[in-house]
């Protein structure tokens, strides 16, 4: 397992997943030619990502499946498109993402199973200028990049609060946009968790993080291909209750996930300051209300149908779009029946 990066919130640029054109499939092929057919009774994850202490709940619900009799083999790739790619050439299994994009602009025959997380952002205005969202009306912010999670969310929130701003800037980098706040070359952006706490360490008070009700858009999911979530039922379902109920505890008692660490040797490479940041991450995840607990489902779709066509991830009329086009509600109805809803 490759060292793991600093603790951090997922960033933002995931809200914006777009397709990297036909040559994608070709480099899939090339980064896992390596890998080996996958024998019976083996599951297969692509993960776009490297293994890090934000995935520690992951990794944790992994374990759980393989101690249930599930042959969990993850593979960490580059990123979410070519992991998305993989599970679609049939060279992985699972995939971790949210490929809305990819089965509407390619109808590929991939569907969603379990939400795994939800977009968490943070809103944040110069207390010297602004007060709350009424005083944005006719101001000018700063979001992520055109087609992004953080415009979406803005332009939610205006929409919601009834007002509409004089001008939308583009500038990459959750901690790029902390720091021309805190240079007070712009008063008024949105910033992910990190981006937060490097505000309020460096310049408390100085800054609000405005409300942000009713935003709750997929970040990241488990899918699949239908026809593997066909042929391995039994499987699936065992993965499924694995997350659900590693969920479940976390948001219990996010401490816990510190130590799953040290039962299950993950991450054993983790320099000691980012470990410490193990309980405080997964605190504020939990507070967040990051980790849903019954796995997402038919409501987690509308509400991505609502974010993502705001976003422009999805075409078309939000109440035109069919949950069955997007996700399989089998696997999370039948592991639901066995673990119970909270």
């Amino acid at each position: 397992m490759p060292n793991a990066k600093a603790c951090r919130s997922l960033p933002s640029s995931r809200a914006g997943r777009v397709l990297r054109g036909p040559g994608l499939a070709a480099l899939v092929a090339g980064l896992l030619a390596f890998a080996a057919p996958a024998d019976a009774g083996t599951v297969r994850v692509a993960l776009g990502d490297i293994a890090s202490a934000e995935t520690l709940n992951l990794l944790v619900a992994f374990e759980r499946a393989k101690e249930q009799g599930v042959d969990v083999q993850l593979t960490f790739l580059k990123s979410e498109d070519i992991a998305a790619q993989a599970v679609v050439s049939g060279q992985a299994d699972i995939g971790v993402g949210g490929p809305y994009a990819l089965i509407q602009k390619v109808k590929v025959p991939v569907r969603m199973f379990l939400q795994l997380s939800t977009l968490r952002f943070y809103p944040v205005v110069n207390a010297e200028f602004y007060k709350d969202w009424k005083d944005l009306d006719g101001q000018e912010i700063a979001v992520h990049s055109r087609g992004s999670g953080t415009e979406a969310v803005m332009k939610m929130m205006a929409d919601k609060k009834g007002i509409a701003f004089s001008k939308i800037s583009y500038v990459p980098g959750s901690e790029v946009r902390a720091g021309a706040l805190l240079q007070g070359n712009v008063k008024a952006s949105i910033v992910d968790a990190a981006g937060r706490r490097l505000l309020e360490a460096k310049a408390p008070g100085k800054f609000i993080v405005l409300p942000m009700e009713g935003v709750s858009a997929t970040d990241e999911a488990l899918f699949a291909r239908e026809d593997f979530l066909k042929d391995n039922a039994k499987d699936v379902a065992t993965l499924t209750e694995a997350v659900l109920q590693t969920w479940r505890d976390v948001n219990d008692n996010p401490a816990v996930v510190a130590e799953w660490r040290a039962k299950y040797k993950l991450l054993p490479d983790l320099p000691a300051d980012q470990a410490a940041e193990i309980v405080p991450y997964f605190t504020e995840q939990v507070k967040a209300g990051a980790y849903p607990e019954n796995g997402g489902g038919e409501a987690a779709a509308k509400d991505d149908f609502a974010f993502y066509t705001l976003s422009g991830q999805l075409q078309g009329d939000a109440a035109s779009l069919k949950v069955a086009d997007f996700w399989e509600l089998g696997p999370l109805n039948t592991a639901l029946g066995k673990v119970g809803t909270n």
